[in-house]
This record gives structure tokens, sequence and C-alpha cells, in this order.
């Protein structure tokens, strides 16, 4: 179907932002600049209840609650970015609107990024928020966006092998298999926001030397995905991602 109007418009705006692109810069430029990009982006941040910055299990967190918390459910978010850029800052637009929105208290995650900290850093840092909010007795929702739904399908492996299921995964646009030779890779290259060459960068930042079919790198590879949480999965035509995300 035609590119929607409404993203064709917002591609524009952030092709006059004037940003590099990502792999021809180092990641702190990078970092810099979606931070930098981030009001533009998603405009005036909507008023919660309360924000508070603090730490869960020694990981950074950013709270959101939409009304005093009285065991309201959890949302454990984990931020997008290719697990290099990316903060609880870029994402407070949208976990404010997800608070909001399904009544529950969002836990933003400040997970460890590379290639300062390599996989499994940020995995393991947001496991173990996740493995504390699931040992809390109510109920919980993993989440992110993009390399965010990468680390929450991860997560959600975690916490099957450890007998506390999530209530849903919520994986929109999720980093799912290191394979670049998918239709939606060849179709989608260039020109939609996200690119394969920046795909490339990320990836190489994340892994290191690790292997990129080892299972919580690539959860589509995993030996199953049987008795896993219930998943919300959200692609995007236009995307280098789509297919793996459909094959998920």
């Amino acid at each position: 179907m035609p590119l929607d109007p409404q993203a064709e418009a917002h591609l524009a705006g952030v092709a006059g932002l004037g940003l590099p692109a990502i792999e021809q810069v180092s990641p702190e430029a990078a970092r810099a600049a979606a931070e930098a990009a981030t009001p533009d982006l998603y405009g005036p941040a909507e008023p919660v209840t309360s924000v508070a910055d603090t730490e869960v299990a020694g990981v950074p967190v950013r709270v959101y609650d939409p009304e005093p918390d009285a065991g309201l459910p959890l949302v454990v978010w984990m931020h997008g970015g290719g697990w290099v850029v990316g903060s609880r800052a870029t994402c407070d637009g949208p976990c404010r609107a997800m608070a909001n929105r399904t009544r529950a208290r969002v836990l933003s995650v400040e997970y460890r990024r590379a290639p300062e900290h390599r996989f499994p850093a940020a995995l393991d840092d947001c496991w173990a928020v996740a493995r504390w909010a699931l040992e809390q007795g109510r109920p919980v929702a993993v989440g992110g966006d993009s390399a965010g739904g990468n680390l929450a399908a991860v997560v959600a492996l975690r916490a099957r092998a450890a007998g506390l299921l999530p209530a849903l995964q919520v994986l929109v646009y999720p980093v799912i298999d290191h394979d670049f030779g998918t239709p939606s890779y060849a179709r989608n290259a260039l020109g939609y926001g996200l690119t394969a060459a920046a795909m490339r960068w990320y990836w190489d930042h994340y892994l290191g030397s690790a292997p990129g079919h080892h299972p919580e790198a690539s959860p589509l590879r995993a030996e199953s995905l049987a008795g896993l949480a219930p998943a919300l999965m959200v692609v995007c035509e236009y995307d280098p991602l789509r297919d793996e995300g459909v094959a998920y």
C-alpha cells in the first residue's frame, strides 16, 4: 500500500533535521544528535501524576505513575536506538503516554549501551529489572521498540526459563534476527528512516565478536518459542525489520 501521509510527513521532518547518517558518526555524536532531536520528534510531553529517576536491582530506571501507586500493573520498557543510542530521556514522551493510556506504572530501563558495554550487558540490565518486576506479584508487561523490542523478546525467553511468565510482550518493530538477507532489507534499505547500513553499524557495535546467531541476540533462532508470554507485535511495511518481525 502507499506510504501513509503521516509517515511520509514524519520522514520528511526527520530529513529536515539534517542529521548525518548514523554509520558516518561516532556513537557519542549519534547519541548527542538523538538527544537533541527528541523535542522535535515527539513534541510536548504529557503530564503524568509522578515521574522519578531511581534504581531497580542496581539498574537506573525512570518510573512513571499515572496515579498514586496502589498495586498498579507494571510495564518494563526498553528503549530503542540500536543498543548504542537512545536513553530514558529520548523515550520520555512515549513512556508518559503509555502510563496515561494503560493506567500502569511504567519502568523505563536505562540499560548499558554498546560499544562500551557489548552483548549481553544491555540484556542483563533489562532482565534484572524485569525479574524484580515479575517478583512483585503484579501483572507485568515487557516491551520495547526496535532494539528495545529485541531486548524485551529475549527477556521473555529468560522469564520462561525462570518460571516467571509476563502477562504480555509488546514488541514494536523489533530487531528479531541477525539476518540482512530478507526481502524487506532489500526493499527498504534506503529512504524510510532506518537503513540497512545503519543496522549493520548497530549490530557490529552491539555484538563485537559475539555470534549474531546466538538466540539471546536473535530470539527468532531460539530452540522453541512455545510457552512464552502472549505478544503484541507491531511491524511497519516500509522497514528493513518487517520480515523478521512477521516471522517471529
